[in-house]
């Protein structure tokens, strides 16, 4: 073989094994920022928090976190059911998906101990992010990016599944009492940071009754919302209430504020429950009424 023609070979060999892969090093890129991202819903930092009591936890949050990390991982081709076969190029402009809603709840348990306990056993299959004692003390459960199971079957507008799109803080109370100044302290402190730290709406602050009417009753009607709401936290209606127009049709206005109205009876009573609180009934009168008036004109402003 020649000089000449060697180097032919070489140039050759060169140009294939270039031409195997011609993304290898945009797919090195997209595998350091998945690797940061498994990072990053992996981390459990530490918190400045009190200890609560010890509880037996399973090893149900390592599973599944497991299942995230192989999820995100899973590459390449994927048939389809038209015969034809998806091709793995990896993108290197992405990162983990962000929460546009907070949903609250109030525990309707004893103590933090025992929802600590209810969320790290599989069987009860319900979570949140946070849970807020009656003291005061925060307890995160699980990261902020990854879908906690607080909502169930839920809706707001068109969002049918508001487990994939809101954070879920529950607070210590059993439905019957009101909520101490030290649970309402560090709620509005934990509302300052995921507001600014994922930009989410003001009017996307919402209690389970909002986007469950007629199965959820939490938070209670003893919730402080008009408290939050002069902090940012929520809309609150007008203090002197416009009188809504002759021709003001309710159905459509509770379903532009976010209410299912399937059921109408229950989309009234959650919008009471929530903006009215002294009286949780279907009843519409006046007050109720304006009320709704009030907040359709703050929701489509």
């Amino acid at each position: 073989m020649t000089t000449k023609h060697f180097y032919y070979l070489i140039l050759a060999i060169v140009i294939t094994s270039c031409s195997t892969n011609p993304y290898k090093s945009t797919e090195k890129v997209y595998d350091q920022q998945l690797k940061n991202l498994e990072n990053q819903i992996t981390s459990k930092e530490a918190k400045t928090i009190p200890a609560v009591s010890p509880v037996v936890i399973d090893t149900s949050y390592a599973s599944q976190l497991g299942i995230v990390k192989d999820t995100l991982s899973k590459t390449g081709s994927t048939a389809l059911l038209n015969g034809i076969n998806t091709e793995w190029i990896g993108t290197v402009n992405f990162n983990l998906r962000k929460p546009s809603f907070i949903i609250l709840h109030h525990t309707a348990q004893d103590s933090v101990q025992q929802t600590i306990s209810t969320f790290t056993k599989t069987k009860t299959q319900v979570s949140a992010h946070y849970i807020i004692s009656e003291n005061g003390k925060v307890v995160q459960m699980l990261n902020d990016y990854l879908r906690a199971w607080h909502a169930g079957a839920s809706t707001w507008g068109k969002n049918t599944d508001l487990n994939s799109c809101s954070i879920g803080i529950e607070i210590d109370n059993n439905g019957f009492k009101p909520f101490t100044e030290a649970q309402i302290s560090s709620l509005v402190a934990l509302l300052t940071k995921l507001k600014k730290d994922y930009n989410i709406p003001t009017q996307n602050i919402l209690g389970h009754s909002d986007i469950a009417p007629g199965r959820k009753q939490d938070p209670s009607a003893l919730f402080p919302w008009k408290t939050l709401a002069e902090k940012g936290f929520g809309i609150w209606p007008d203090e002197i209430l416009e009188e809504a127009p002759f021709d003001f049709k309710i159905e459509p206005a509770l379903r532009i504020i976010g209410y299912n109205t399937k059921n109408l009876s229950a989309a009234i009573q959650a919008f009471k429950l929530h903006y009215i609180q002294t009286d949780a009934t279907s009843v519409l009168d006046r007050k109720t009424i304006d009320t709704i008036y009030s907040i359709y004109k703050k929701q489509i402003q």
